[in-house]
């Protein structure tokens, strides 16, 4: 589906800036630079993260959690997906945030790939955030338990830190705690009595634990790609079920001797099997669900109007705004199949500009009109509820819409040619597409960019 984007100017400024007391929940990417903005714009900002250190689903731990699967609500939470040798699937120019280049620094244990690995993009971050003093605005191992509206309409948020409690009052909440940590499986009929391991990529970190077995693999996004090549090193068998296959279909993936790629599972059974919409059968050891995650915000009260309905949080203005509670709650980086690092940098400024009353927010019944031909428009394309934050058609005209609103410049054309062209290799070549590419023209323009950059921060 691609949805059109309605560009208009910015509003004029209403009004000399105004400062607010605004609470950050969550301290990953969307967190820091949503801090910074705030406090470019002269807020007062207090960042809330419930580990010690900032980076959110950049924070690699080998820790896994001791539900496998992730779906025991009492469970102990491990808050990294990463696992061992993940790296990136966009080249690091591409990455960025659009004022704070992502470069190879040349340092010495520094990884200096165009593609580099999860420790490259913490330390990228750690590196943001002492640049534009973030740290200085974070309460580290403090977590958020309740965020919800007092007499007055401010904002009561409880905290709890090394077993303290606290409240606090807060003009705002910007809601940026990430959204891979609870993790979504697939309803597969017969599962209850299937008498085979299952796990969630959430808690895969290396290939060793499936030596000699036979895995069926859930999904086709990059996690799954990824892994399954991973695994297909050391298992017996591994096969893809997507439902991106159609029925009948069964494919050998090149270079892989025990690499199937196949339709979705109808069932599984108390022998041990799975069977296959294309017919076929197997005898399964292990089932991995690279299945995706659920939004999740176990602390945020709004009195039900603003909700989680099959992986749609709404209703929300531009993905962004709740229209009724809008500008004082507000959620970034919420939408996937995106660059993130930019989308939350622009998503930030418009919030802080928003709440400075520098740019107005149309009327609470116009954005909740905004929001309902939204969700028109994707049920008449036969959208599924579940992809309602999915920009993979429209990124870069969303990101456009956030620029004019703050004034910005827009996408550098570089980065959308660097974002299509390793789409493309990608797909021909998901083997080696981090390490050969041809995309030197844009390079060359995004290193212009760069220098630009340095220079006016020598200034």
């Amino acid at each position: 589906m691609t949805l059109t984007i309605q560009h208009f100017p910015p509003p004029p400024p209403l009004m000399p800036p105004l400062s607010r007391n605004v609470a950050v929940i969550g301290a990953g990417s969307a967190g820091i630079v949503s801090a910074r903005e705030l406090h470019r714009k002269g807020h007062k900002v207090t960042v809330f993260e419930k580990r010690n250190q900032l980076g959110g689903t950049w924070v690699y731990t080998p820790e896994i959690e001791p539900d496998p699967i992730g779906i025991n609500p009492g469970r102990k939470i491990i808050h990294s997906s990463l696992y061992s040798s993940l790296r990136t699937n966009l080249p690091r120019e591409v990455m960025g945030f659009r004022d704070y280049p992502f470069v190879s620094t040349r340092k010495p244990g520094r990884d200096d790939r165009r593609f580099p690995g999860h420790v490259e993009v913490l330390e990228y971050l750690r590196e943001f955030s002492c640049e534009f003093g973030v740290d200085g605005l974070v309460r580290f191992g403090t977590e958020v338990c309740h965020v919800g509206r007092d007499d007055d309409g401010k904002w009561l948020v409880k905290s709890r830190t090394r077993g303290d409690d606290d409240e606090e009052v807060f003009d705002a909440v910007v809601v940026c705690n990430g959204h891979y940590t609870e993790p979504r499986i697939a309803d597969i009929p017969g599962i209850h009595s299937w008498p085979g391991k299952q796990i969630h990529s959430h808690n895969y970190r290396s290939p060793e634990a499936f030596q000699g077995q036979v895995v069926v693999l859930i999904g086709s996004a990059n996690s799954a790609d990824d892994i399954s090549r991973e695994i297909s090193n050391v298992a017996k068998e591994v096969h893809i079920a997507s439902r991106s296959v159609d029925n009948g279909f069964v494919q050998k993936i090149s270079s892989h001797d025990n690499l199937w790629l196949r339709s979705m599972i109808k069932s599984v059974h108390d022998d041990g099997a799975v069977t296959f919409e294309d017919g076929g059968t197997i005898y399964a050891d292990v089932i991995l669900y690279c299945t995706g995650y659920k939004y999740h915000f176990p602390f945020l009260d709004t009195n039900e109007i603003v909700t989680v309905d099959d992986n749609r949080v709404g209703p929300l203005y531009k993905h962004v705004f709740p229209p009724m509670l809008a500008p004082w709650l507000s959620f970034v980086g919420l939408p996937w199949k995106v660059i993130p690092f930019p989308l939350c940098e622009l998503q930030s400024k418009w919030i802080a500009s928003v709440l400075s009353g520098q740019v107005s927010l149309p009327s609470a019944d116009d954005m909740m009109a905004d929001v309902e031909a939204f969700y028109s428009s994707m049920e008449a394309s036969s959208v599924p509820k579940r992809y309602t934050h999915n920009m993979s058609d429209y990124q870069f005209d969303y990101d456009d819409w956030l620029a004019e609103q703050c004034g910005c410049s827009l996408t550098e054309e570089w980065r959308k040619e660097m974002y299509s062209l390793t789409s493309k290799r990608k797909r021909a070549q998901p083997e080696t597409y981090r390490d050969k590419w041809d995309d030197e023209e844009w390079l060359s323009l995004a290193q212009q960019d760069f220098i630009k950059y340095l220079s006016n921060m020598s200034l």
